[in-house]
């Protein structure tokens, strides 16, 4: 039981490290990176106060170099999956009934671990698991993360403090239970402070979570239960499993305690999800919360008016930053005629200077796509590009697996503003361009809202106030984080909270207090003071 009210520390963004030649954190990181690296890890799933290992051992491999072995993790069955459900189940009621300072603490510890002396280890582990350069590991593993778990803190305190009013002779109070049975989380390879906030936003409200990363996010993913485990986070809170998407659905879909599922992933899998608790909503003791943020096919529109070197930047960093495999990420761009030829020099020009290959190299820019599939898949449709008269492409367009899973960042210009690449979803360093005449600014902002489904990020380039007020109206459902002059990307918790619609998702805004209030099940209560003893009203009276 509380026993004052506690103002939680201030939170303010983690700076950002800049990994400057000869700075003690650059030293720090290749440090972390060549001990890692120089080592084979047996990885086991968290289950309670387990640590499980099985009998199918999944070889880790960094993207860049799929012939060096990282370690290895344990893959689970459907057994696993039932044995973290009654490990969260089972430590719930502890969990729930433990003063909310006291969950508070766990995470504000764990940010300050991630911060200290676990930043070069989970940004080392970013870099070799998921192939990310020094930069976007930092931006992502060390400061997202520690920026989600103390502003969530803080928002958590928010949503306790709302509080309804109360007229003479009685006390309204609400109370923010967590959700009746466990939370599932899905995580992507993409984000590493992802990962760690699907499942720590839901258990920091009272919840318990049975945990299900990609399988090319699980060497980042065990850093951050290593991390939870040391700030005091008690079993069966978290259970970290590896198990089949499928086999692992087929227990937690179809277990009356399921209660609510955070996910981060594909638009498809998302809506087969979805559907599958459609179908199974009788089982279930509530209606799970389904919160889940997926695809999307995100633009740059610059308007005439347009500086063509910023529009230029940010298609570089838009589109080629992690190798454009962000949901975010600049996938297409409709740039007018008039500042066509000039920022399609600053383009190749800067293409001309960005090095691609291995993350250990810090030189290297643009580094190696997350797997196989996803190779196949990003340079089939540079192919399609290659093979079409209708589209042309003026840098990059090579690609090659042979060491590791590298793509050159490509750039296609299309003639058509319905060419495929310019409506389907790539999730890698591709781009399509289609050049408008500048005096149809209105036509081809109806072409970006009307030519893709979804609607997570985008952005529009203009000086001229009026053409970025036009843009922002006509694209008012095309993205749930709009920038202006900037680049679609980067979002950063507590400033911009994260999210898209349509087909990109539930819009449930992470890194904001809208995301927390989807993990409690609120109660109200009324407490009279002097409680009525006649059933009579005054109406009733005739004399």
């Amino acid at each position: 039981m509380p026993k004052g009210t506690y103002p939680v520390p201030t939170p303010t963004n983690e700076p950002i490290k800049a990994y400057r030649a000869g700075s003690a954190e650059k030293i720090a990181l290749k440090e972390a990176v060549a001990q890692l690296r120089g080592q084979q890890l047996d990885i086991p799933m968290y289950i309670g106060a387990d640590k499980i290992t099985t009998e199918d051992k999944v070889r880790i491999a960094p993207p860049y170099d799929h012939q060096h072995t990282l370690g290895y993790f344990n893959r689970g069955d459907a057994g696993h999956v039932e044995q973290a459900i009654n490990a969260a189940l089972g430590a719930k009621t502890a969990w729930q009934e433990l003063a909310w300072e006291q969950r508070a603490s766990i995470f504000l510890k764990a940010a300050d671990l991630i911060a200290g002396p676990y930043r070069a280890k989970i940004n080392a582990a970013t870099m070799l698991g998921q192939s990310k350069n020094a930069f976007q590991a930092e931006i992502d593993a060390a400061c997202e993360l520690i920026d989600f778990l103390r502003f969530n803190v803080h928002f958590m305190t928010q949503i306790y403090g709302i509080q309804p009013e109360s007229s003479a002779g009685m006390w309204n109070r609400l109370e923010y239970r967590p959700l009746e049975g466990f939370v599932f989380a899905i995580t992507p390879f993409n984000f590493t402070a992802i990962a760690g906030n699907l499942c720590a936003a839901p258990a920091m409200m009272g919840n318990t979570v049975v945990w299900k990363p990609a399988d090319t996010q699980v060497y980042s993913a065990q850093v951050i239960m290593e991390v939870f485990r040391e700030a005091g986070l008690p079993d069966g809170v978290i259970n970290l499993i590896y198990t089949d998407g499928p086999e692992a659905g087929e227990v937690v879909f179809k277990h009356p305690e399921f209660a609510g599922l955070h996910f981060t992933g594909s638009t498809s899998v998302f809506q087969q999800l979805w559907k599958t608790i459609g179908e199974n909503i009788s089982k279930y003791n509530t209606y799970p919360r389904v919160v889940g943020e997926t695809g999307g096919k995100d633009f740059i529109i610059a308007h005439k008016s347009a500086n063509a070197l910023a529009v230029a930047t940010g298609i570089i960093r838009g589109a080629f930053e992690f190798q454009g495999q962000k949901c975010s990420a600049a996938s297409r761009a409709y740039i007018p005629q008039n500042i066509w030829e000039e920022v399609k020099h600053h383009i190749i020009s800067d293409l001309k200077s960005i090095k691609v290959g291995s993350p250990e190299d810090f030189t290297n820019f643009v580094n190696a796509v997350i797997d196989e599939r996803s190779f196949d898949k990003i340079a089939s449709y540079i192919d399609i590009a290659k093979n079409n008269d209708l589209a042309e492409i003026i840098a990059g367009g090579g690609y090659d697996k042979s060491k590791g899973y590298f793509i050159e960042p490509t750039v296609i210009v299309t003639k058509d503003p319905m060419f495929v690449t310019m409506c389907e979803e790539i999730f890698g360093p591709v781009i399509t361009i289609y050049v408008y005449h500048p005096e149809h600014f209105e036509e081809a902002l109806e072409l970006v809202d009307k030519t893709s489904n979804y609607a997570l990020t985008g952005a529009v380039f203009s000086d001229d106030r009026y053409a970025i007020d036009l843009a922002t109206k006509k694209l008012v459902n095309a993205a749930g984080n709009f920038y202006i002059n900037d680049k679609p990307t980067g979002a950063v918790v507590g400033q911009q909270p994260f999210g898209g619609a349509r087909g990109s998702g539930t819009n449930d805004k992470a890194g904001s207090v809208l995301n927390l209030l989807r993990w409690v099940s609120p109660r109200t209560i009324k407490e009279t003071f002097d409680s009525p003893k006649d059933y009579r009203y005054p109406f009733m009276e005739e004399k």
